[in-house]
């Protein structure tokens, strides 16, 4: 039961402040002229203005609220480490114990782990939620279990009572680790982009400085091993072998007495891109289809195109000077010698061998292309000609040997049985016009020599055919009429989408290859595919897990030539997958997940938002401390101890409200002081007289 005195003012507080303003001055003016009478008179107004402020006594009946210990316990990765996990179960049976101790206290129990998708550890945002499900009123204390590696640190929860941090881990933890301190997400093929990184021992290390073993390897490729210095930071340059995603891997070999072996690897995902793609397009006689291929490189703003047609070959007279013939002398050395090695296709379309290009420049194409460099051949009826490019050294290296014979009339291209499962032409029956591809009406017969045959004219006849020679890539299409799907014939064809894959397909581009094992990464789940010419089943893919575990999957087929599967990861890090000779090193998040970036306990990030509220950091290595009450307002925190402060909240059950004296009372008592006062000063006067 409690019970207080209430005002429900009758008028305004406004005009009741005016009105025993009213009454002082009255008291005052009598007090001046010596009425004798003056204190009953203030009495008498002092209990008209109490009347009009209607004073009551309000009695309520309370009932007592516990106080309410709120508790986060960190149950994250890094808490694994060592002996945290014992030391945070010890301390919270301890806490538990203290409070249960305590008089009219109640503990909130909220464990976390880790965030979803390598978000860490979210120790505040847990205690956040917790302290919006509990009346703020009744918080008498908060307690973090935890080695203080939080990932929320910019949270910063409402906390009406003291904060404190009880810090699980060892004053000895030590641990090396790898930290890349740049790494950029595209990098131009074949150029050098430099990394820093830094391989450093944090914590207490029995033997600071020194050297150490870096292992990087890119890829599947063979890792190659350095010896670097410790706690340095270190420049390295990387040439990127190829386009698509290069995956980067740095290692050093795990340290006894280190805390984990986690973050000695790290792994970063370039995407290796072309700067410009330089290509080389040489054209014979001109022909109605001369334009495609300009048309469609000049369309990417991404190549330089070098572009000459031979259209007066050597033996024509027709009486024109030769220094009128052309504005500068065409530079056929500097292109087919000194900068040859510069381009990353070269185009014969419907090229004869017409004295213009000597032979000893077409061997130099032929090395062009067994040391990694590309030639399309896109063939009309000169190919068969005794001018042809395969009555040069170029035959060495060309998958088709014409026949001499060209089949004029209407044909519809088609892929064979190789083609619908080759990356180059996989698909493409999809874009046909509602009657199927629109007609072609000149292929030139070849004979395959090599290679692969992906599309067939005529008779079955090969009509575009890949290879590959050492290095490099050669392909004929032994046709001119492509140009007519382009202009749209008889519904036309994907004219630009053959030729784009075409090309792709011989600068290497990764999403373009015959034999690939690859897996795109959503969150933890990889979709992994494999494409292959083979009509085998490639059998079942094996994946090494970040922990060295081992699991074979079975891949069903997706569409002819391709295979897929979807598997869930059960951790973070880098995943190898094998199948065969092929072998893909995958990144699920990063090689270390983010709660082994930082692994040596420290409550730095803690200590600001712990000492706002009074509280603050207590180690448990040296012991679990005991739990006191304080006051509000003082040091929450000491040796040994740490402080929560009660409430005293209250849940209000009822409420009495009495007037203390009815009005008639009060007019009563003003009445006759004011005639005592009256009375008294009457007598006076008599007297005086």
């Amino acid at each position: 039961m409690s019970a207080s005195l209430v005002f429900a003012p009758l008028v305004p507080w406004a005009l009741l402040y005016v009105l025993a303003g009213l009454a002082l001055a009255l008291v005052a003016f009598a007090l001046w002229r010596g009425l004798s009478g003056w204190w009953l008179r203030g009495l008498a107004l002092g209990a008209l203005v109490a009347a009009l402020a209607n004073p009551a006594l309000q009695e309520e009946e309370r009932q007592s609220l516990s106080d309410i210990v709120i508790v986060v316990v960190d149950e994250s990765a890094s808490q694994g480490l060592s002996d945290r996990r014992a030391q945070t179960e010890a301390a919270l049976a301890a806490v538990q114990a203290e409070v249960a101790a305590l008089p009219n206290t109640e503990l909130r129990i909220r464990r976390v782990g880790d965030g979803a998708e390598d978000a860490g550890s979210l120790v505040l945002t847990a205690l956040s939620e917790a302290l919006a499900e509990e009346p703020r009123a009744r918080v008498a204390g908060a307690i973090l279990i935890t080695d203080g590696r939080v990932h929320d640190a910019g949270v910063v929860p409402n906390l009406p009572a003291p904060l404190h941090v009880l810090l699980t881990g060892r004053a000895a933890d030590w641990d090396r680790r790898i930290v890349i301190r740049n790494a950029p997400a595209f990098a131009i093929i074949g150029e050098e982009v430099k990394l820093e990184l830094k391989v450093e021992d944090v914590g207490a290390p029995p033997a600071p400085g020194g050297e150490v073993d870096l292992t990087i390897a890119i890829d599947t490729e063979a890792p190659a091993t350095y010896t670097v210095p410790l706690n340095t930071d270190l420049e390295l340059p990387v040439t990127l072998p190829h386009g698509g995603a290069n995956v980067l891997q740095f290692s050093v070999a795990p340290v006894a007495g280190e805390i984990t072996d986690r973050n000695n690897a790290a792994a970063v995902q370039i995407n290796g891109v072309r700067d410009r793609l330089r290509v080389l397009l040489i054209s014979g006689e001109p022909h109605a289809g001369e334009r495609v291929w300009r048309n469609l490189l000049k369309s990417d703003a991404a190549v330089d195109l070098v572009h000459f047609t031979i259209l007066r070959p050597p033996e024509k007279q027709d009486g024109v000077p030769v220094d009128e013939l052309s504005l500068i002398a065409f530079p056929t050395r500097e292109l087919f010698v000194e900068k040859i090695e510069e381009f990353d296709l070269i185009i014969f379309d419907r090229y004869r061998m017409r004295g213009i290009l000597p032979m000893s420049y077409i061997d130099n194409i032929v090395s062009y292309v067994r040391g990694g460099g590309t030639v399309l051949v896109a063939a009309g009826p000169e190919f068969g000609a005794v001018d042809s490019l395969y009555r040069s050294p170029l035959a060495e290296i060309l998958p088709v040997a014409p026949t001499a014979q060209v089949i004029e009339g209407g044909f519809r291209p088609a892929l064979t049985d190789l083609g619908r499962r080759h990356p180059v032409t996989e698909g493409l029956e999809k874009e046909a016009p509602a009657g199927g591809w629109g007609r072609w009406f000149r292929q030139i017969e070849v004979r395959q020599l090599a290679g692969q045959v992906l599309m067939s004219g005529p008779r079955d006849l090969p009509l575009l055919v890949l290879n590959r020679v050492g290095q490099g890539r050669v392909a004929v299409l032994a046709s001119d009429q492509a140009w007519l799907w382009g202009r749209g014939y008889e519904g036309g064809g994907p004219q630009l989408e053959l030729l784009r894959r075409l090309a792709h397909w011989m600068l290497k581009e990764p999403e373009l290859e015959e034999e690939t094992l690859t897996a795109e990464v959503r969150g933890e789940v990889l979709t992994i595919t494999r494409r292959t010419l083979d009509e085998a089943d490639p059998g079942p893919v094996t994946i090494t897990g970040p922990d060295g575990a081992t699991v074979d999957l079975p891949m069903p087929m997706a569409a002819p030539g391709r295979y897929e599967t979807v598997w869930q990861a059960p951790a973070l890090g880098l995943y190898r997958l094998e199948q065969g000779e092929l072998t893909r090193v995958i990144a699920v998040g990063p090689a270390a997940p983010r709660e082994f970036a930082e692994t040596i306990a420290s409550g730095a990030a803690l200590q600001p938002l712990a000492e706002a509220t009074r509280g603050g950091v207590t180690r448990l290595e040296p012991g679990n401390p005991d739990i006191r009450s304080v006051a509000e307002g003082r040091v929450a925190i000491g040796r040994g101890w740490i402080g929560i402060t009660p409430r005293a909240a209250y849940l209000t059950a009822s409420v009495n409200v009495v007037p203390v004296l009815p009005a008639w009372a009060w007019l009563v008592i003003a009445a006759g002081l004011a005639v005592v006062a009256w009375l008294i000063e009457g007598r006076k006067g008599a007297r005086a007289a």
